[in-house]
């Protein structure tokens, strides 16, 4: 467990090494992390920092929340997170209003990204679990994308839990691990990933070191 990064996704595109090799990449703007509480085991039972990023409308902060940054010297964020670490030596040098920036990560490290995916509306069992598709003639009337038989018979009676149907797609929680980190933008706080991440353009992202790296 380590320091993490809260971030923004802008978006993809593309960049070209020294040796005219191209790869796709996602860019992660991470600027404005600040540290609104340090966690610390003989007060809280346990090693944390907890981070904001963004900024809220004044008028969306409610009291606790905004004597609670108002304590640590920060403005209120839009979205706050907590990264664990392993003891109290990583938290000495933080300190309450600290701004986090985009160099506690370097080029090649390997990261994982988590973020909620893009919502896909309610959908069938084709698009969702990849089944196929009945015929498209012979014989075919007005079923040429259900899903079949969903059951047995009188017994037992009842359709199994867990039986895949047509059900509401994305718009779930998830984390790629072992992404590359291409290239860092210090100036202007942007991560650049190799491959795609969870979640739509402007979406939050959190970008910890990875805990499974490929060796």
């Amino acid at each position: 467990m380590s320091l993490g990064l809260i971030g923004r996704k802008i978006g993809m595109m593309r960049i070209f090494t020294e040796n005219g090799d191209t790869f796709p990449v996602t860019v992660i703007d991470v600027a404005s992390n600040r540290i609104t509480q340090i966690k610390k085991t003989s007060s809280n039972g346990y090693c944390a920092a907890q981070v904001s990023f963004g900024q809220k409308k004044i008028s969306r902060v409610n009291k606790p929340t905004a004597g609670h940054c108002a304590k640590a010297g920060v403005v209120a964020g839009s979205i706050v997170r907590e990264f664990r670490v392993k003891d109290d030596s990583v938290l000495d040098p933080l300190q309450n209003g600290m701004e986090i920036k985009s160099d506690i990560f370097k080029v090649g490290q390997k990261v994982d990204i988590s973020g909620v995916t893009i919502g896909k509306g309610f959908s069938g069992a084709i698009k969702l679990h990849n089944f196929s598709s009945n015929r498209a003639s012979h014989g075919n009337s007005k079923a040429h994308k259900k899903p079949g038989s969903i059951g047995m018979a009188q017994d037992p009676g009842r359709i199994f839990p867990g039986k895949r149907m047509a059900a509401h797609m994305g718009n779930v929680r998830r984390t790629v691990q072992n992404l590359e980190i291409l290239r860092i933008d210090n100036e202007r706080d942007l991560l650049l990933i190799k491959g795609a991440i969870p979640g739509s353009k402007d979406g939050y992202v959190i970008v910890r070191s990875s805990v499974k790296e490929k060796k």
